[in-house]
């Protein structure tokens, strides 16, 4: 089954009924976790993305408390995993800022992890990777954000 285009998809749902969009929203939410963190997301979070971030900060901190450290193998796997959880967190919101505010607590938290990221260059390169995505990210943002979080970029010592 080939997928329809985004276009068509919004011009059939413009013809359904208030109980039917329902249904299929609810529908489309027991099929994957993704969509049903994204309803979750827009329904309930979307108003507050102050407590949204800090939710997502608590969670990061319990992954990096969880981290098996017996060897940097299974430490470059716990951060990838981690990185993938903001991404997708980020894309749930769409703001920019939420997605540095994300990143940079994810650095900093890297930054004093033990044993050391100097370490390991593929941890180093992770870490040097999301300094350069925080920067072109800062770049698009107002200019009273942009220094703001060029200071908190700034505590962040370069490996």
């Amino acid at each position: 089954m080939k997928a329809e285009s985004v276009v068509t998809i919004k011009k059939e749902l413009q013809h359904r009924s208030h109980e039917e969009l329902m249904q299929l929203c609810l529908r489309l939410a027991r099929f994957k976790k993704e969509n049903k963190e994204l309803l979750t997301y827009l329904l309930f979070e979307s108003h507050n993305e102050e407590d949204y971030i800090n939710s997502i900060k608590i969670e990061i901190d319990e992954q990096f408390k969880n981290i098996n450290r017996a060897s940097y193998f299974y430490i470059k796997k716990s951060v990838r995993k981690i990185l993938r959880t903001i991404k997708k967190y980020a894309r749930y919101s769409l703001k920019k800022e939420t997605e540095v505010e994300l990143l940079l607590h994810f650095c900093k938290k890297l930054q004093v992890f033990s044993p050391s990221i100097e370490n390991n260059v593929t941890l180093t390169n992770i870490y040097k990777r999301q300094i350069v995505v925080i920067k072109k990210n800062i770049a698009t943002l107002h200019e009273d954000l942009q220094y703001d979080y060029n200071l908190q970029l700034k505590e962040l010592k370069t490996l």
